[in-house]
C-alpha cells in the first residue's frame, strides 16, 4: 500500500510538472510569434513607406533665418552648388582615398557589410574608435539621395534595403560616381567638383594625392575637417585617410609620407554670396554648422527650414559700427585686416545671444567662439570672488609692496607700490601684486573653481602644464579663453549668480509647421547672489574712477579691462542689469598692439556698443540683495610671509616686461598684467596637489569659512 501511495504521489508531481511544462513553452511560442509579428509588421510598414529608385530627390526649399523680433536675416538658398562630373574624370587616387576610408569592401559587398557593421559595434563597445563606418558606401548613397538624416530604426532597415536595390540596377563604378558627386564637403559644395574648386581652386582630375587625401576627410564632419575652419583638425584627418589608403595597399609607406609633408595651396576665404548681406555673417554661419552638425547639411539646404534666432538686428549693427574703431595697421598673408576683434552680446537671464561679431568679416574664423586669449586682468575677478567667498570685503586691506615667490617678484605696472590699499581699490586699479597675494592667500583652486563653475571650459587643470599656478591670478593662462565664455561668466554676476547656457537658436520650424525644436533656459546658480553683487559693486569702480572709464555709458554698469604684458590681447568685458559684453583685440598671429590696452580701443568699442544697444531700454539699478555689508570698516586679512619661509613659484619672467611704457604717444597704460609663463612643476602654491595620484579635472569646491570670519561676507 505504502508503495502504491508512493508511486501515485510521484505520478502526481510529474503530471504537474509536465503540465507546467507545456503552459511555459505555450507561453514563450506565442510570446515569439508576436515578437515575429510585430517586427515583421515594422519591417513590412518600412518597405511599403520606402522611396523608390525611380523617385526623384524631394524638390528643395530654402531655408530662413530670422532674428528674435522676427526679422529675416538671411536666406539659405536650396540652390546647391553642385558640378556633376564622370568617373573618368575622378582621379583614382580620390576613389581609393574614399574606398579605404569610407568602406574597404565596398567592391566585395552586396550593398549592405555585415563584416563592417560587426567591426563598427564592436570598436563602439571597446570604446576603440573607427576609421570607416558601419554603413557602406551604398548606403550612404541612398541615404543623401533618397532618405532623412534621422536617426531611426526605420530609416536604417530602408537604408538597407534600397542599398541591396541600388546593388542589383548599377555597377560599382557607377554607385561610387553617384556618391562621389553626391556627397557634401561643407563651405556649400556639393560633389568632388565643386569641392576641388572650393578648397584648391582647381578641376578635380587635377588633384594630387595629398589634396585627395585632404577631400576624402571632410564629408566625416563637414564643418570640423574643414580646411578653411580647422587646418589642424583637416590635417589630422588627411593623415588618418592616409593611413587607411596604406593599409589596404593603394599607397606605400613613402609615397604617404611624402604627401604628409606636403604643404597644402588653399583658395582664400569664400566670399558672400552677391545676393546675400554681410550683416552677422559670422553669426549666420555659427547657427549654419550647428544646424548641419545636428540636422544634416540637406536638412538646411532642401528642407525649408525656419530657424529662429535669439540675434537682434538693431544690436547687430550697433556692434558692427562700433567694431569699426579697430585700427587698421597691416593686411597680413591671408588677405586679413590685422589686428582681428571679437565682440559678443548675451542676455544674461536668458542665455541669448544677442549680437556677434567674429572679426572683420572677410574670413568664417569665428574669434568670438573659437579664439582661445589670454585674458590678462579680465580673469581678476574670479581671484576676488573668492577672497569675498572666503571671508574678505572690498575694505580688507592688502600691502601693495615687493614680496617675492622664488625668482619670481610681481610688480605692478606703472613700476611703483601703493602700500595699504583694500580689495576695492587693488580691482579698481587693476593691482597686479594684491591680486597675486590675494591667490597666494585663498589657494590657486579657488579662483579657477568658480571660473570653472561660471562657465570657463578651457582650464587646464592636470597635466605636465597646467593652470595651477599665481600666473592664473593674472591671466596667465595655459590655453586662454574665449570671448563667448568670458561674456558668460561675467553674466553670472549680472545674473545674481546663476549661470544660464548660452544659445543662438530659440526655434526651429519644419516646411510643413511642425516645431522640430524649442529652447528652455538651462539655470544652475553657482554664486552667492550676495558675493555676486558685491563684485559687481566693485567693478562699477573699474568704470566709474578705475581703468574702464572710457567704458562709462551713464548708467548702472560694471567690467574690467584686461592687457597681456606682450600686448598681444586686450579686453573689456562689461555689464548691465540687462546685457553682457566681451570686446577682445588682437592678431590672429604675432604682432603686438602697440600700446592698445584694454582701458583704450576695447573699452571705446564696449562704451559705442552699449550706449545703442540701450538706447531703448529703460535704465535700472543692479538688485541689492538683503543682508549686503559693503562699508565694513578696513581689515588687515593677509600677512606677509617671512622671506625664508615664502613658497617658491613655479614660475619665472623677466621684470622688465613688468615696466612696458608707450613710447610714441607718452600715455601710460591705464591696465597691464604680466604673468609668468607655466612651467612643468606649476601647482597651487599653499596647498600642493598629491603627485601621487592623478589631478582632478575639476578643482575642489572651496571650504565655507566658520563664522566668526563671516560677519560681512555674503
Amino acid at each position: 500500500m505504502d508503495n502504491d501511495h508512493n508511486d501515485s504521489q510521484t505520478s502526481g508531481r510529474r503530471s504537474s510538472k509536465n503540465r507546467n511544462s507545456k503552459l511555459t513553452i505555450i507561453v514563450l511560442v506565442v510570446f515569439v510569434v508576436m515578437i515575429s509579428g510585430a517586427g515583421l509588421g515594422f519591417l513590412t510598414a518600412s518597405i511599403h513607406t520606402m522611396p523608390s529608385l525611380k523617385n526623384d530627390i524631394r524638390p528643395s526649399a530654402s531655408s530662413q533665418i530670422y532674428d528674435v523680433n522676427g526679422k529675416l536675416i538671411s536666406t539659405i538658398h536650396s540652390v546647391e552648388n553642385r558640378l556633376p562630373v564622370p568617373m573618368s574624370k575622378i582621379p583614382k587616387n580620390l576613389q581609393n582615398a574614399f574606398v579605404a576610408v569610407e568602406d574597404a569592401r565596398f567592391y566585395q559587398h552586396m550593398g549592405v557589410d555585415p563584416r563592417g557593421i560587426v567591426r563598427a559595434v564592436w570598436s563602439n563597445i571597446t570604446n576603440r574608435g573607427v576609421s570607416e563606418g558601419g554603413s557602406t558606401i551604398t548606403q550612404q548613397l541612398a541615404k543623401n539621395a533618397l532618405l532623412s538624416q534621422e536617426r531611426t530604426l526605420k530609416r536604417k532597415i530602408q537604408e538597407a534595403i534600397l542599398a541591396l536595390q541600388i546593388e542589383q540596377q548599377y555597377s560599382k563604378n557607377e554607385i561610387l560616381e553617384l556618391y562621389l558627386n553626391q556627397i557634401y564637403f561643407g563651405q556649400g559644395a556639393y560633389g568632388v567638383q565643386s569641392a576641388a574648386m572650393v578648397y584648391f581652386g582647381k578641376n578635380v582630375e587635377d588633384l594630387s594625392l595629398e589634396e585627395c587625401a585632404m577631400l576624402a576627410g571632410i564629408p566625416k564632419s563637414p564643418n570640423y575637417y574643414s580646411p578653411l575652419n580647422n587646418l589642424a583638425a583637416a590635417t589630422e584627418r588627411q593623415s588618418v585617410v592616409l593611413d587607411q589608403m596604406v593599409k589596404y595597399e593603394f599607397i606605400d609607406n613613402a609615397t604617404a609620407n611624402k604627401a604628409r609633408n606636403t604643404k597644402l595651396k588653399l583658395t582664400s576665404r569664400s566670399a558672400q554670396p552677391e545676393n546675400q548681406s554681410n550683416t552677422a555673417s559670422y553669426f549666420i554661419d555659427y547657427v549654419t554648422q550647428q544646424l548641419i552638425d545636428k540636422y544634416g547639411a540637406d536638412a538646411i539646404y532642401k528642407d525649408g527650414l525656419k530657424i529662429y534666432t535669439s540675434l537682434d538686428l538693431d544690436m547687430q549693427v550697433a556692434a558692427e559700427s562700433a567694431m569699426q574703431q579697430l585700427p587698421n595697421v597691416r593686411t597680413d598673408s591671408n588677405g586679413l585686416k590685422q589686428p582681428q576683434g571679437a565682440l559678443i552680446a548675451i542676455d544674461p537671464h536668458t542665455g541669448q545671444i544677442k549680437a556677434m561679431v567674429g572679426g572683420r568679416g572677410t574670413d568664417q574664423f569665428n574669434r568670438a567662439v573659437l579664439a582661445e586669449r589670454q585674458p590678462g586682468s579680465a580673469f581678476k575677478p574670479f581671484v576676488y570672488l573668492a577672497a569675498i567667498e572666503g571671508g574678505m570685503t572690498p575694505s580688507s586691506v592688502i600691502e601693495d609692496k615687493t614680496i617675492s615667490f622664488g625668482s619670481w617678484s610681481p610688480s605692478n605696472y606703472d613700476g611703483t607700490f601703493h602700500g595699504s590699499v583694500s580689495l576695492r581699490s587693488a580691482l579698481e586699479q587693476s593691482l597686479n601684486v594684491p591680486t597675486v597675494k590675494i591667490a597666494n592667500h585663498t589657494g590657486v583652486d579657488k579662483p579657477l573653481y568658480y571660473a570653472q563653475q561660471m562657465g570657463i571650459s578651457t582650464l587646464v587643470l592636470q597635466g605636465f602644464t597646467n593652470d595651477r599656478n599665481l600666473a592664473m591670478s593674472l591671466g596667465g593662462l595655459t590655453r586662454g579663453v574665449t570671448p563667448l565664455e568670458l561674456a558668460r561668466a561675467y553674466g553670472v554676476f549680472a545674473n545674481q549668480g546663476i549661470l544660464v547656457e548660452t544659445t543662438a537658436i530659440i526655434k526651429i520650424v519644419d516646411r510643413n509647421g511642425k516645431i522640430l525644436e524649442q529652447y528652455t533656459p538651462q539655470e544652475k546658480a553657482v554664486v552667492n547672489e550676495r558675493s555676486a553683487y558685491i563684485l559687481t559693486d566693485m567693478m562699477r569702480g573699474v568704470i566709474s574712477h578705475g581703468t574702464g572709464t572710457a567704458a562709462n555709458i551713464g548708467r548702472p554698469a560694471a567690467g574690467k579691462t584686461g592687457t597681456t604684458s606682450d600686448y598681444k590681447d586686450a579686453w573689456f568685458v562689461g555689464y548691465t542689469p540687462d546685457l553682457v559684453a566681451s570686446v577682445w583685440i588682437g592678431y590672429d598671429n604675432d604682432g603686438n598692439l602697440d600700446g592698445i590696452t584694454g582701458g583704450g580701443t576695447p573699452a571705446k568699442i564696449w562704451q559705442s556698443f552699449m550706449s545703442k544697444a540701450l538706447a531703448h531700454t529703460p535704465s535700472r539699478d543692479f538688485i541689492r540683495p538683503n543682508g549686503v555689508v559693503l562699508d565694513a570698516p578696513p581689515t588687515t586679512t593677509i600677512k606677509e610671509t617671512p622671506d625664508d619661509k615664502k613658497p617658491a613659484n613655479p614660475a619665472t619672467t623677466d621684470p622688465k616686461n613688468d615696466k612696458a611704457t608707450d613710447s610714441k604717444t607718452g600715455n601710460k597704460p591705464t591696465d597691464k598684467t604680466t604673468p609668468p609663463p607655466p612651467t612643468k612643476t606649476d601647482k597651487p602654491l599653499t596647498t600642493p596637489p598629491d603627485t601621487t595620484s592623478p589631478v582632478s579635472s575639476t578643482p575642489p569646491p572651496p571650504s565655507r569659512p566658520d563664522e566668526s570670519t563671516k560677519k560681512n561676507n555674503p
